[in-house]
């Protein structure tokens, strides 16, 4: 059974962490290729125009495997250099190809995100959590340092100050001071999490499909470059953006005071 299922919704689709016996833990040799496919299936398709990450059972990841870390087996077992590669191969490579999606990505956070976990909801676009969800960046807790990207991710999230806290005392937050912090925009009871969470990603599918990458792209873009460099790249992407039928109509929508109907054209 793969660690991660792609289900369709329309023009929305749905990446789910399937290792619910283990709490979606990640880390086993073949994660990081088979997130890597699913996530290249989603860019390849030009009819998903959203997509939800969330995890099957009570939690969305707690993280890494921690009995197999106790035991040296598997991933952790072997030289530095084969631990370091392991690494690379199975977490980055899972990491970056969730990042690397072109659409606007929407984590639906059900359970427990817990290291590892913690920073896969801070590689979406959008954040909804369970009031059953729990959020933690425990790494030093067990003699460990953010190793996935945590110490680049938290604080473009939640600002230096609220990551420090969280990376230093290893503590853990609820669903309520995660909203607060600003760590998940809006928190839901957890019967209706995945309903939200798909009515959010159908409304931004309703959009223009190659201004929404285009848009998802620019953002991304503006987390590491200067203003100059933004507008450079946001004049390319309007130029192409004004040559699309989609343009004609959303301004023809607008004139004429109707839906617009968006066909990726």
């Amino acid at each position: 059974m793969s660690v991660i299922e792609v289900e369709r919704h329309g023009p929305v689709a749905i990446l789910r962490l399937n290792r619910p016996d283990k709490l979606n833990a990640l880390g086993a040799p073949d994660d990081g290729i088979e997130v890597r496919d699913a996530c290249d299936g989603i860019n390849a398709d030009l009819d998903v125009r959203c997509v939800v990450l969330t995890g099957a059972g009570k939690a969305f990841s707690a993280g890494g495997d921690l009995k197999a870390m106790q035991d040296s087996a598997g991933p952790f077992s072997g030289s530095v250099l084969e631990v370091r590669r392991h690494y690379q191969r199975a977490i980055h490579l899972a990491a970056r190809a969730l990042y690397g999606i072109d659409v606007p990505m929407i984590a639906a956070i059900n359970g427990a995100a817990i290291g590892l976990g913690c920073d896969l909801a801070c590689l979406a676009d959008i954040r909804i959590a369970s009031e059953r969800a729990v959020f933690g960046a425990t790494f030093l807790k067990i003699g460990l340092v953010p190793g996935d990207g945590g110490s680049w991710l938290l604080p473009r999230v939640i600002g230096m100050s609220r990551a420090a806290e969280l990376l230093f005392t290893g503590k853990t937050i609820d669903a309520a001071t995660a909203e607060r912090w600003g760590l998940v925009g809006s928190v839901t009871a957890p019967d209706v999490l995945l309903d939200e969470a798909l009515a959010l990603a159908e409304q931004i599918a309703q959009l223009p499909p190659h201004a929404l990458r285009m848009t998802k792209a620019l953002l991304r873009q503006s987390a590491t470059s200067t203003y100059d460099v933004g507008l450079d790249s946001a004049v390319l992407a309007q130029v192409l953006s004004h040559s699309t039928g989609d343009h004609r109509e959303g301004v023809a929508a607008m004139l004429e005071r109707r839906v617009p109907a968006f066909g990726g054209l």
